[in-house]
């Protein structure tokens, strides 16, 4: 049975003269139970984990714990290898099925990790792509887990093996503790369709490692892709997902034919929403022209036969009707909204570490109405750990004097979640 995705595009069609710029959001969810929708031949899941010298202690005890676990968790008909990681990798466990006899062996192996080295995170990468490569038709997902800063000198084979990862597995990155970078997390995480966030305390690494398992567990396809079609002269200025988290998709286009680019979008759970930002700009049109802006699909490959599941369009009408082209799509409105409120973090974030009192207190009280106006309360609390908020709807802030770090690392890497759009009240 082929997958069900619905596909709904909103969008406000009509444009004054001479308008260039289309909008619309396209909501796309899978529908049906596991046992239908199950095109994959299992789960692979991997465990990238850091063992330089910083993780000594307990850091590594908890990590090792926490590993253990996430292996005695498995169901039988999955697999799953683990690598360790420092200046070099370590392929502890290869790929295997999750027997009970494979677990004891894992734990067995995970038990005599130690921690020494530096960290150098493209070796790691370049063993987990290795053993992702030998199930390619597996739901293939990683969790990397590290505490502290890849080395400078890993730049260029950290971009080239990523480029290499790209599309063959999603990554959850996780950081432990304060002294790793969010910029150096992210840049995996977005390039791999994958999350980041923080581990505040060793404690915590257990619940996060068996969460993250348990949402991988629910993937039930995998390598779906969205096509986009455009007329000719069109130009797709940008593809983003905006809905659960903002992932910018825009450079991640590959071409299929002249006009149709198709975008990744990795693997899908039963009863999974997301929402997806098109802006394309066409050619100019005049009062009562109309045109066929972009048609949008989804594409898997289903016994290595490419199948289209789902199509939606999306219009473009002029119009001397002020009242109508004035009109902003109320998804429109709020994903830009939260689009803006996750760029006015970061910017305010590194305003505030430049000493720039003035800028951050703008941008984050910026944030804070934002957050406000959006009711996303969870970025709302975050803030309030670095700024005292005086006015949430005007945005009215004083930058905190004392904040601890790991709020701060907290409020960077979690401002691209963001909340759905509230339910239409007719």
């Amino acid at each position: 049975m082929e997958p069900q995705f619905t596909a709904e595009v909103f969008q406000n069609p009509y444009l004054p003269q001479g308008a260039k710029d289309v909008n619309a959001i396209m909501t796309i969810t899978l529908v049906g139970n596991d046992s239908a929708v199950t095109h994959s031949s299992g789960h692979l899941f991997g465990i990238i984990c850091d063992v330089s010298g910083s993780m000594g202690g307990l850091k590594i005890q908890a990590a090792k714990a926490a590993m253990a676990r996430v292996v005695t968790l498995l169901p039988e008909d999955s697999a799953f290898f683990i690598v360790t990681g420092s200046s070099t990798a370590r392929l502890i466990v290869p790929v295997m099925t999750a027997t009970p006899s494979n677990k004891q062996e894992a734990i067995a192996a995970i038990n005599n990790v130690t921690a020494n080295g530096g960290t150098l995170m493209s070796t790691w990468l370049t063993a987990a792509l290795r053993e992702f490569q030998t199930r390619p038709t597996a739901i293939r997902q990683a969790l990397l887990l590290t505490d502290g800063m890849n080395d400078d000198s890993d730049e260029n084979a950290l971009a080239a093996i990523l480029k290499q990862c790209e599309g063959v597995f999603q990554c959850d990155c996780r950081g432990v503790g304060t002294d790793w970078r969010v910029a150096q997390l992210q840049r995996i995480a977005d390039k791999l369709l994958g999350t980041t966030d923080i581990i505040p305390d060793a404690s915590g690494l257990e619940a996060d490692f068996q969460a993250i398992l348990q949402k991988a567990l629910t993937k039930t396809i995998s390598d779906v892709h969205l096509r986009l079609w455009t007329p000719q002269g069109a130009k797709v200025l940008f593809c983003k997902q905006v809905s659960p988290t903002i992932v910018d998709l825009t450079g991640r286009a590959k071409p299929v034919k002249p006009q149709v680019v198709d975008y990744p979008t990795g693997s899908w759970s039963v009863n999974e929403p997301r929402d997806y930002h098109f802006c394309i700009e066409v050619p100019a049109g005049n009062v009562g022209d109309e045109m066929l802006a972009g048609r949008a699909s989804l594409v898997c490959w289903i016994n290595e036969v490419e199948t289209k599941i789902s199509e939606a369009r999306i219009l473009a009408t002029w119009t001397d009707n002020e009242a109508l082209s004035a009109k902003i799509d109320r998804r429109v409105a709020h994903y830009t909204g939260q689009a803006e409120l996750a760029q006015v973090i970061q910017e305010g974030m590194e305003a505030r570490a430049r000493g720039n009192v003035d800028v951050a207190t703008a941008k984050l009280g910026r944030a804070v109405q934002l957050a406000h106006e959006s009711g996303n309360e969870s970025t709302a609390k975050l803030l309030r750990n670095v700024v005292d908020v005086e006015d949430a709807s005007t945005g009215t802030v004083r930058l905190k004097r004392d904040v601890a770090k790991a709020d701060a690392m907290a409020l960077e890497t979690r401002s691209t979640k963001t909340t759905r759009i509230p339910k239409d009240p007719s």
